[in-house]
């Protein structure tokens, strides 16, 4: 039988860094103060990535040239921007006849909520099963782990 030699410094910083990755997002998803947010299709995340990359928000034009291809038609552009509007993350203005959308809920806000409802559906509402998934499916380093640690300690001193 095969023995190996325990880490006891690995295991205390994947301990240390689940509980940072708890912390942070659940201070994030606290600080955004969102009502119940609707999740987005995928259509309709990529118009708004398109408006979040134009920071400021765009016409439907600059939103067709922020993404990437294949374009959807005009059209799609214009009927997805209408229903985000519904669901209240973009806003719009009408200076000349011509709509100025922007986005109103932040990438910041939508992805923290995301990740919330990814955390409640799949991981027991537990984030540090979420770190303890990506350590085992080797999607997260021990540098990942000790830069998580390094910026927590960075917050705390801030």
């Amino acid at each position: 039988m095969g023995f190996f030699k325990l880490d006891l410094k690995l295991v205390k910083n994947i301990w240390i860094t689940k509980n940072i990755v708890i912390i942070l997002t659940k201070n994030l998803v606290k600080k955004t103060n969102i009502k119940i947010m609707k999740k987005l299709t995928q259509a309709e995340e990529q118009i708004m990535q398109a408006l979040w990359a134009l920071d400021k928000g765009g016409f439907i034009k600059d939103v067709l040239e922020a993404i990437d291809e294949p374009k959807p038609h005009h059209n799609t552009v214009a009927t997805l921007l209408k229903i985000l509007v519904e669901k209240e993350f973009v806003g719009i203005q009408n200076p000349n006849r011509n709509n100025f959308y922007y986005p109103l809920v932040s990438k910041e806000a939508y992805s923290a909520k995301r990740i919330e409802g990814l955390t409640e559906s799949y991981f027991e509402g537990s984030y540090s099963n979420v770190v303890s998934f990506l350590v085992n499916k080797k999607q997260m380093s021990i540098q990942d782990l000790e830069l998580l640690l390094k910026q927590l300690k960075n917050k705390n001193h801030d």
